[in-house]
């Protein structure tokens, strides 16, 4: 009779897989770092002048309505400057029904602003409730495509007489300003 031999078979180690394993999330992290590392864009911070105001940033949402309906409204008063040879009267543009000028809940929720024609060159808009809305001056030139909008919080405003920026920026006028970029949606404030 032969004698029994015993055979210790030691089980299979875990220890060179999860090694392997390691080292292969480690490289495919290593490949996703370099690749964000050097695909990554530089933000610009873009800021505006002590005068100027945000839109996005530095105004209330009655204030950026008001700014947004302005800036459409903008294409009509060209329209209708043409056919004219004049810009239209706040008083025309409440009756076409075009906002910020039309007397509407919107516009009472906004502030109730009063709108006239200051010669023949700007839209000035006195706000009856401030603390809801400042007063709005929107400037225009015949071949200006953009509008020239400025804001007055203040209470006791009456119509700028000179429409320079050095008379409006004196007498506490802030130019609004539309700024794009990448970033709107990422803005991190601390």
């Amino acid at each position: 009779m032969t004698t029994p031999t015993t055979h210790v078979v030691r089980p299979a180690g875990a220890g060179h897989e999860t090694l392997y394993v390691l080292l292969l999330c480690l490289m495919i992290l290593a490949v996703a770092g370099s690749v964000v590392a050097w695909r990554h864009e530089s933000q610009e911070i873009s800021s505006v002048s002590s005068h100027q105001l945000d839109a996005r940033r530095d105004l209330s949402a009655s204030e950026q309505g008001i700014y947004a309906d302005l800036r459409v409204t903008l294409d009509e008063i060209h329209l209708l400057r043409q056919e004219q040879q004049s810009l239209p009267t706040p008083q025309v543009l409440a009756d076409e029904g075009f906002a910020p000028f039309a007397q509407d809940a919107s516009s009472v929720s906004r502030g109730g602003h009063a709108w006239q024609l200051l010669e023949a060159k700007a839209y000035f808009g006195q706000s009856q409730v401030p603390t809801v809305a400042g007063s709005f001056l929107m400037r225009l030139t015949v071949d200006d495509d953009a509008p020239d909008v400025w804001l007055n919080r203040g209470n006791a405003l009456t119509a700028p007489t000179e429409l320079t920026d050095a008379a409006l920026e004196s007498a506490g006028w802030q130019q609004i300003v539309a700024q794009f970029d990448a970033g709107v949606t990422r803005q991190h404030r601390h």
